[in-house]
């Protein structure tokens, strides 16, 4: 393993510039230190679904995540899916790469909507 795989690099922009495996070996190490679970949904660009321990559709991915001993959930999906992980893992910690991330059928719906 390369002996600096451990520091931060200073911006995002430094990671776009690292090569597939070493930015891999970079999840990987990362996600052994906060003993982390990584969803993938199955819209997810193959970068994302090769470094996902699981993949799937929301609701299921929630569910796996709920069953593991993993202190952290990183959903990579839109927020509604990373609102359900918490849901059904209150104490854990879930994150979402890109919070922007959202889903146009849902934003279709609005609090007057729901109650009807």
């Amino acid at each position: 393993m390369n002996q600096d795989i451990h520091r931060p690099l200073p911006t995002a922009l430094d990671y776009a510039g690292l090569s597939r495996e070493e930015l891999t070996e970079r999840i990987r190490a990362r996600k052994a230190e906060l003993n982390a679970v990584i969803l993938g949904h199955n819209y997810q660009r193959m970068e994302i679904q090769d470094v996902s321990d699981f993949l799937g559709d929301s609701l299921g991915l929630s569910q796996e995540a709920a069953a593991t001993d993993a202190d952290v959930i990183v959903f990579c999906g839109v927020h509604f899916m990373a609102e359900t992980a918490k849901i059904l893992s209150p104490d854990k910690t879930v994150l979402m790469p890109d919070p922007r991330a959202g889903c146009p059928m849902a934003d279709f719906v609005t609090g007057d909507a729901s109650e009807s």
